[in-house]
């Protein structure tokens, strides 16, 4: 973010003007992703559409795109993922505020102000998966011969992965 740009904007005042504003951020600002990245080099780009909305209260459309290094979970090496997210959101002043649209998110605002980078933080990560892992072709430790859903025992042999509970619950 450009030194002097606030973090924390009046979402009312810019509604009313219908303001659209762009910023980016260093993935290291943002502490709820640290544990997910592999690393925290990187930026992501956000973009905040501020509006009027039609029950009277104030909005945002908020875009996200970044390409941050994920920790595999399959081979645990880094990778590239590129992801990218959207939502609507719905401003509110207090915590049980619901939305006027079932296609918008509520989010609180503090004193009627909003953090971008914050923002921007709770959107990309709605855009990552939860549990990362490479595309299978790039991937050692990715499974070849299996089908979803399937248990292979070493023999080979196709099993039922809920027999034992079975046999155990026969006992008791």
């Amino acid at each position: 973010m450009a030194p002097g740009l606030p973090d924390r904007v009046d979402c009312a005042h810019l509604a009313d003007d219908a303001v659209v504003l762009e910023r980016v951020f260093p993935l290291e600002s943002m502490p709820r992703l640290k544990d997910l990245l592999a690393d925290g080099r990187g930026s992501v780009r956000a973009r905040f559409a501020f509006a009027k909305l039609g029950s009277g209260r104030v909005g945002a459309t908020v875009a996200v795109e970044a390409t941050p290094q994920m920790v595999c979970q399959r081979c645990m090496q880094g990778f590239a993922f590129v992801a990218a997210g959207s939502s609507e959101i719905e401003f509110s002043s207090g915590p049980d505020a619901v939305a006027s649209d079932e296609l918008r998110e509520v989010y609180e605002m503090k004193d009627g102000l909003v953090s971008l980078r914050e923002l921007a933080e709770e959107e990309l990560m709605l855009a990552l998966p939860i549990v990362a892992t490479h595309a299978p072709q790039f991937c050692d430790a990715a499974p070849t011969d299996l089908q979803v859903g399937e248990v292979k025992h070493i023999s080979g042999d196709r099993t039922r992965p809920f027999t034992v509970l079975q046999d155990l619950l026969k006992k008791t």
